[in-house]
């Protein structure tokens, strides 16, 4: 009954579009093979010796995001046709283009989805469809996130390292897999709520998109019913099965046309490159990226924070969106880019927007901002620090046979050199260096959101939290894509039109590739970096990976 109600309501939707014989007029707006999402927009170059130099480019999220509500409008648009499995993009990125998509069917436009075989990851995305159909012969997926971790004391101990691990924070687990060879419980107990409060919203909002009952799509997911496509469809999760040539023919009777080559198409990247600035003034959306380090690759702390500055100085400037996707890094270099914002909020209003994590050190350089946009897929908060300290000389004695001595002014001189472990003193006085930035940390959270220090520190302790949940803590002030980061921006300036910029800015062809060349070394500064000269305090959590079947 529902789906013959959804049915009832694209054929309205449908009308709206409609020539003067019957059939939808105008351009359909593909997005399709090749036509990836990332954080930026532009080209990525990668270099190897058996590969040579591979480029692949990609548009940015806030691009896809204006575009297809420019689309909504055009009346040269009459409909979405997009491949779900075909896209690459993050789980948080698939997230903001479902809302961008549901938007554009909202003003009464068709959106069609068409896919090979789908994943949790890609038919999440595809749901948001008005009409979605599937290969025949093909088979799908749908069975929630999951994280893996990888343990590797066992492995360490095999060989004569050992890691002391120093950190405040029972959920800080980012070092974990170094010093267990199990999860630890509170380990288990966040990711399983974390991925529990990421999945839940995702069955509900499926459910919904397709008319059915989302305790029956709960069902259909924990018992494996879902394989072949003959079983998507008699669960009326797709609308149809058919070939390539078969969807070419359903767009040529959508539009009564005779043969696919008549049909008007504008791809999503050419449609993007319609966009244009509106007005002098300006919103500027900073990039936060990757890791936060020192120096290198990543989100280097004090040449983002010359960035800042110069985001500060440029007077067309009138508002900054903070986009912020990092898991967080190395203490000194987040505190330097905090310190920044803080000084750049003074002059304009800073939003923060959040994609895929803004976790620990990338929570902290942003807790201070006007606002904080999620999506229900953020990971963040991770409020909590760690250290770790390698020791190897028992190693270099077991496996190589080479015997290091050591000689020093004092009892503690070759604290952290990673010749032995470290005592119980030094153990006492890198746990107190802990504590003082985990007080720190707090600290600015409490001061920036507004909060109690002891309400802070009872969602802390280095927990992770999805956006949905972020939103219900505190962490978090709205759910919503980047774009109404950037909107809200400019309303909060005063600014009916404006332009967006992007900061840092982006190396040409010719920079980029410069820059490869410049990296040579750089698994060489890597390990540097890596062998324990001294101690290094890291706000950071691991990694997950959403969909472990690919896109």
């Amino acid at each position: 009954m529902k789906r013959s109600c959804a049915c009832l309501l694209l054929a309205l939707m449908l009308c709206t579009q409609l020539g003067a014989q019957g059939f939808l007029k105008g351009k359909i707006l593909y997005f399709d093979a090749g036509e990836n999402m990332s954080e930026r927009s532009g080209s990525s170059f990668q270099f190897s010796l058996l590969g040579g130099l591979s480029v692949s480019s990609s548009l940015s999220i806030l691009s896809v995001e204006r575009a297809l509500e420019k689309a909504a409008e055009d009346d040269d648009i009459a409909m979405v046709f997009f491949r779900p499995d075909m896209i690459s993009a993050g789980m948080a990125a698939r997230e903001e283009l479902r809302q961008s998509l549901a938007r554009f069917a909202a003003k009464g436009k068709p959106v069609v989805c068409y896919g090979i075989s789908f994943s949790t990851a890609s038919y999440y995305l595809g749901s948001v469809g008005d009409r979605v159909f599937m290969h025949p012969g093909s088979s799908g997926t749908l069975n929630g996130p999951a994280s893996t971790q990888l343990y590797y004391k066992d492995l360490l101990d095999s060989l004569g390292v050992r890691i002391q691990l120093i950190r405040h924070g029972s959920y800080k687990s980012a070092g974990e897999p170094y010093v267990r060879s199990e999860m630890s419980e509170e380990n288990r107990q966040q990711y399983q709520v974390l991925l529990g409060s990421i999945w839940e919203p995702m069955v509900e909002e499926m459910a919904a998109s397709r008319g059915i009952a989302a305790d029956s799509l709960r069902a259909w997911v924990s018992t494996l019913q879902l394989s072949t496509s003959r079983d998507w469809l008699e669960k009326g999760l797709v609308d149809g099965l058919k070939y390539r040539d078969e969807m070419e023919e359903y767009l040529c009777h959508l539009f009564g046309k005779a043969d696919p080559d008549d049909l008007k198409k504008v791809s999503m990247s050419e449609y993007v490159g319609s966009l244009k600035q509106n007005g002098s003034k300006k919103v500027a959306v900073l990039y936060a990226e990757g890791e936060i380090v020192r120096s290198g690759s990543g989100i280097a702390g004090e040449k983002f924070a010359r960035e800042i500055a110069k985001v500060r100085a440029d007077s067309s400037i009138k508002a900054v969106v903070f986009r912020v996707n990092s898991p967080g890094g190395e203490v000194v270099a987040a505190d330097m880019i905090r310190r920044e914002i803080e000084a750049l909020r003074k002059d304009k209003p800073v939003i923060a927007s959040y994609g895929e994590y803004a976790a620990s050190g990338g929570y902290l350089i942003s807790a201070g901002t006007d606002r904080i946009f999620v999506d229900n897929s953020t990971l963040t908060g991770s409020i909590g620090v760690f250290g770790q300290v390698v020791s190897y000389g028992e190693a270099l004695s077991r496996k190589l046979h080479i015997h290091p001595y050591t000689v020093g002014t004092h009892e503690h001189s070759d604290m952290g050199s990673g010749m032995r472990p470290l005592d119980e003193k030094e153990l006492a006085r890198y746990q107190q260096d802990i504590d003082g930035i985990y007080d720190d940390f707090v600290r600015v959270v409490s001061d920036g959101r507004g909060m109690d220090r002891d309400a802070v520190d009872a969602i802390a302790q280095g927990r992770v939290w999805s956006g949905g949940d972020a939103l219900k803590i505190g962490l978090a002030d709205e759910k919503g894509i980047l774009l109404d980061a950037v909107k809200y921006a400019a309303r909060q300036a005063g600014l009916e039109k404006y332009g967006i910029v992007a900061y840092p800015e982006r190396n040409d062809l010719l920079g980029e590739i410069l820059s490869l060349a410049k990296e040579g070394d750089k698994p060489l500064i890597r390990l540097r970096e890596i062998l324990p000269a001294g101690f290094s305090t890291i706000a950071r959590m691991p990694y997950v990976e959403f969909d472990q079947n690919g896109r």
